[in-house]
């Protein structure tokens, strides 16, 4: 136990520990004595094992907290991330509490942006979309243990919804280029490559969304992008390329710009 411990970053160690345990963190450090059972060292052990080949810890646990949410999470797709919730503090915003509006989240993958929004605003009609079935079956898992309702639709981003449209368009959608060196770091190398690589530049789902989105748009309606840090400039171009009178940026926490958005 001590060998495996010793190997991994501490809270990695104590996270797949407290998951061995069937315990939270918190109850770990309050009870060091806890005893551990051999079938339970023996899966620790496993645990650490792949954790020490680079497996995301998410995955190794099954789930990742999103914007005050658990989700469901596993290599089917991206593991949720905290910059993401820049795009749905800038949804909320313009999600009034008291109106049903519909919103779509596309390219929907684990469903955070979209259930989050449902969870913060119950009266919303949302729709989760994306290409992959194995992801929205991820997703409608997760609208299930969340007891909210959402409509699952699989297409690629707005073939399935001709005639159709929505208040709010809100997108994380692969934005890494073919080539970039992050795809053999971390966590990125066990995530589904196809939620992660766009194309040869990582623009082109942004293009292809771009492309006729307009006619999905309700007047005065908000579509918002996550990007790359240093894809925002680009991004805001396809934006008024596209016809929209003004695009704007926001950063995250880290500073960084994270979510470009525009109104129709």
């Amino acid at each position: 136990m001590q060998l495996e411990l010793g190997r991994l970053a501490r809270v990695d160690a104590e996270l797949l520990l407290a998951h061995t345990l069937g315990v939270s963190r918190t109850r770990l450090h309050g009870f060091p004595e806890t005893l551990i059972t051999s079938p339970q060292q023996t899966l620790f052990a496993e645990l650490c094992e792949r954790r020490e080949r680079g497996e995301p810890v998410a995955y190794l646990l099954g789930q990742r907290s999103f914007h005050a949410i658990d989700l469901r999470v596993d290599a089917r797709v991206l593991i949720p991330r905290a910059d993401t919730e820049t795009l749905v503090e800038l949804a909320l915003l313009h999600l009034p509490a008291a109106r049903t509006l519909r919103v779509l989240d596309l390219g929907c993958g684990s469903g955070a942006i979209g259930l989050a929004l449902k969870i913060a605003r119950p009266l919303i009609e949302l729709t989760l979309a994306d290409l992959s079935s194995a992801a929205l079956q991820v997703a409608a898992e997760n609208a299930a243990r969340l007891g909210v309702q959402a409509r699952i639709v699989q297409g690629r981003w707005l073939e399935p919804f001709d005639g159709e449209q929505f208040d709010v368009i809100v997108s994380n959608p692969p934005y890494l280029g073919e080539l970039d060196p992050h795809l053999s770091e971390g966590d990125l190398r066990f995530e589904p490559r196809g939620a992660l690589v766009a194309g040869p530049s990582g623009l082109e789902c942004y293009h292809a969304i771009l492309n006729n989105v307009r006619a999905h748009l309700a007047p005065g309606a908000l579509l918002a992008f996550e990007h790359g840090a240093e894809q925002a400039a680009a991004v805001r171009a396809a934006l008024t390329h596209a016809g929209f009178a003004e695009a704007l940026t926001l950063k995250d926490l880290a500073g960084l710009d994270r979510v470009s958005y525009a109104f129709d």
